[in-house]
């Protein structure tokens, strides 16, 4: 596919899953801007919005690195109008951005708690907010706009509540802002959707918090999810909204059948993600 001439604004795009879209959508001829928090390398989390945005420009694509809270509303608007502004435009959003504390609500701290909600929430409710004049701006035009939100399908099943109650929170709130945006902006031709994994998806996040090495071997690298994405932005906006997708899903839609390519270990026996 191309995505020459669009932009997209991904957030938490300096390491991950946000990364590896911000990779395929360059190599797909897009602009990115690439919001995230780190500007300096971590000692325990690889990338920083400058080698991401080095990657995004070796990949084909041109860049503009934004540091960035989504807590902080007013720079998140600034950040949305800076890369509006400098591309002419923005055409995708990727709520990417994600807090992630894996305990009950006894082993919730308050603070861990408001920043999942602010994160999570909050922050993909502000991003997409400040980016909805562009998009009806590229829906006037043509240029069929997507938001696409990082969050799971919602299953009330207890078993999805009770281990980790404030995180399954935080992340629901993700895509019902997803999908009740694919329902209020239906009219405008703009499409909002839901992504996630069916696997765990070796990130920092799953190495540091979520089993370390051994969940890591079985897990599928980030490509997948981007690969979706792009299949994703590829469609008309007013055909595919509303949607709580799979990656695995949207790619068999798309004829893939040999998944093995995304295997971190080939053989090894894939973990189901935690929401599926």
């Amino acid at each position: 596919m191309s995505l020459s001439g669009k932009t997209l604004f991904i957030t938490g795009a300096s390491r991950g899953i946000g990364l590896a879209i911000a990779e395929a959508a360059a190599r797909a001829g897009a602009n990115v801007a690439i919001a995230a928090k780190t500007a300096e390398q971590h000692p325990r989390l690889p990338g920083t919005i400058h080698s991401a945005a080095k990657a995004v420009e070796a990949a084909g694509g041109q860049a503009l690195p934004l540091q960035l809270d989504v807590r902080d509303a007013d720079a998140v608007a600034a950040a949305v109008d800076s890369a509006a502004a400098h591309f002419g435009g923005i055409d995708v959003v990727v709520n990417n951005a994600s807090a992630i504390h894996l305990a009950d609500s006894a082993n919730t701290p308050i603070k861990r708690f408001d920043l999942m909600l602010g994160v999570n929430v909050r922050g993909s409710f502000a991003t997409t907010a400040a980016a909805l004049p562009h998009l009806r701006a590229s829906a006037r035009a043509g240029r069929d706009p997507h938001v696409l939100t990082l969050s799971p399908p919602i299953a009330l099943d207890p078993r999805w509540l009770g281990p980790h109650a404030p995180y399954t929170l935080s992340k629901y709130g993700m895509t019902l802002l997803a999908l009740g945006w694919a329902a209020e902006w239906a009219d405008d031709g703009i499409a909002s959707n839901a992504l996630w994994p069916r696997t765990t998806i070796a990130t920092a996040a799953i190495r540091n918090l979520l089993g370390g090495d051994e969940v890591v071997r079985r897990s599928r690298v980030p490509a997948i999810v981007a690969d979706a994405a792009m299949a994703i932005f590829a469609r008309p906006a007013r055909e595919l909204t509303g949607q709580c997708l799979i990656d695995e899903d949207v790619l068999r839609a798309e004829g893939v059948s040999d998944f093995d390519r995304y295997a971190v270990e080939a053989g090894a026996e894939l973990m189901p993600d935690l929401f599926l």
